[in-house]
């Protein structure tokens, strides 16, 4: 059985924390929701105003970015412990 985890040691230095997937990847995942949330506000977005999230382009990029963060910051899959069977 093969147990080895393949997660990448943490940066040392602030320009190596930049360099990073432990910077991008949440940074990529924020700035993709924003403009998924700002092309939902200028597609489908609600014009009569009282919509609470959709009504204003602050909202909607808000909330679009949340998500994206909450989508890039899973946990990895393939470092979780496996449940063990009986024999």
């Amino acid at each position: 059985m093969n147990n080895e985890c393949k997660v990448p040691a943490k940066p040392n230095s602030v320009k190596e924390f930049f360099k990073s997937w432990y910077f991008w990847k949440p940074f990529l995942g924020i700035l993709i929701g924003g403009m998924g949330g700002y092309l939902y506000f200028t597609l489908v977005g609600c014009k009569s105003g009282t919509c609470p999230i959709t009504s204003s382009s602050y909202g909607t990029i808000i909330t679009g970015s949340i998500l994206g963060l909450i989508l890039t910051n899973g946990g990895c899959s393939t470092c979780a412990p496996k449940p063990q069977k009986d024999a």
